[in-house]
């Protein structure tokens, strides 16, 4: 079954590893007849803005997803990463064998969304000890 994606005038995606961008000035219509990796401008996280450690394991995610030529290199970022968040917050264990499951499935997608749910845990973590928050 086809999707079929509205991209807003300037609005970003992913698909299948390559960055597409509206430049028109109005919306146009896509319609992906194959499955294939898709993120949207809102779902993507660049590798500056990767910038604490549930964002950088959410990063990693995201790479596992779109490149799979280097999968084996993400997945040694991703397990190291995990790991030393883990020792830090043991209070992410429950959420982290949640997201390692979707990780071992193949299964990326589910896990960027868990992950998303690891960075709230995260800022509202930060924002409770420092009283300070950063936004995605």
């Amino acid at each position: 079954m086809a999707l079929k994606i509205t991209l807003k005038s300037g609005e970003r995606m992913i698909i299948g590893g390559a960055v597409l961008t509206n430049g028109g000035p109005s919306s146009c219509d896509l319609v992906i007849e194959n499955k294939t990796p898709i993120l949207r401008q809102k779902d993507i996280l660049t590798e500056e803005k990767a910038t604490s450690p549930c964002r950088r394991i959410y990063y990693a995610i995201q790479l596992m997803y779109i490149d799979e030529s280097n999968l084996a290199m993400y997945h040694e970022i991703y397990w190291d990463l995990v790991k030393d968040l883990v020792h830090a917050a043991p209070g992410t264990v429950g959420l982290i064998d949640s997201i390692n499951e979707h990780i071992l499935q193949r299964r990326y997608y589910p896990a960027l969304k868990l992950t998303k749910k690891l960075i709230e845990y995260e800022q509202e973590t930060i924002k409770r000890v420092s009283g300070r928050t950063e936004s995605i």
